[in-house]
């Protein structure tokens, strides 16, 4: 922790002539695109691996016309398929559970009064007022909605509403033209499959809570891990 708290700190330093009092909430920002360029090969792997999937729909059919009288033997049939072409259907979630550390990292770097025995003096550094150790219930408590720091969050919820309403609509498009192909007769799916099919397109307005109850630190990670998410996701399923 005191290891990456002098990170932060020394980060901030180099952008302080750029960014002044935010230069914290700069590194920040920074610090997560580092991160998700050292993902991003997971999330090209994961973009192919949809692609493999939906190469796989017509062998996919195949085989359900094959073993349509075997429902147990068609499923082993296209769970056997996935594992030769090395497809997993959830390998999309490997880039986001990788960038989970870094995200729990800053949220007790912001959230500690104290590291390695001294004072926390990430604490004072804020983003154009806004504490980054503060929450925004600290931020309605402090000025409400329309304080300087209640607008800072406020601009933040019209980033990730804006992001989650590109990403709801992409992924639907994306389900939509690319649905998971059934295994059996009566229309199944791969276990689980049909459980994520309808919670996934929702996913990205959850943002909106986490944004709302960790420290701003934690939120600006958040937010700029899920603005990226939906470029890089635009840009490699085109």
């Amino acid at each position: 922790m005191s290891v990456f708290a002098h990170l932060v700190e020394r980060l901030a330093e180099l952008l302080e002539p750029l960014f002044h009092g935010s230069a914290a909430a700069a590194a920040i920002v920074l610090f997560t695109a580092l991160v998700r360029l050292l993902v991003h090969p997971l999330s090209r792997a994961a973009a192919r691996g949809q692609k493999a999937r939906t190469r796989l729909q017509p062998r996919i059919a195949e085989l359900r016309e094959k073993y349509r009288r075997d429902p147990e033997r068609l499923q082993r049939a296209v769970l056997e398929l996935h594992r030769e072409e090395q497809v997993s259907p959830l390998a999309g979630c490997l880039p986001g559970l990788l960038q989970l550390p870094a995200f729990f990292l800053l949220y007790h770097l912001f959230s500690s009064p104290a590291i390695g025995g001294e004072a926390n003096e990430l604490l004072g550094h804020r983003l154009l007022g806004a504490p980054l150790g503060d929450r925004w219930a600290d931020a309605l408590s402090a000025g409400g909605p329309f304080g300087e720091a209640g607008l800072v969050y406020a601009g933040l919820f019209v980033l990730v509403a804006a992001v989650a309403a590109f990403t709801y609509r992409g992924t639907k498009i994306m389900m939509a033209a690319h649905p998971p192909a059934p295994v059996a007769d009566g229309g199944q799916q791969l276990p689980g499959i049909g459980a994520v099919t309808k919670v996934m397109p929702f996913m990205s307005f959850f943002t909106l809570i986490t944004v709302a109850v960790v420290p701003l630190a934690a939120a600006l990670y958040v937010v700029t891990s899920t603005t990226w998410s939906a470029v890089e996701r635009a840009v490699l399923h085109r």
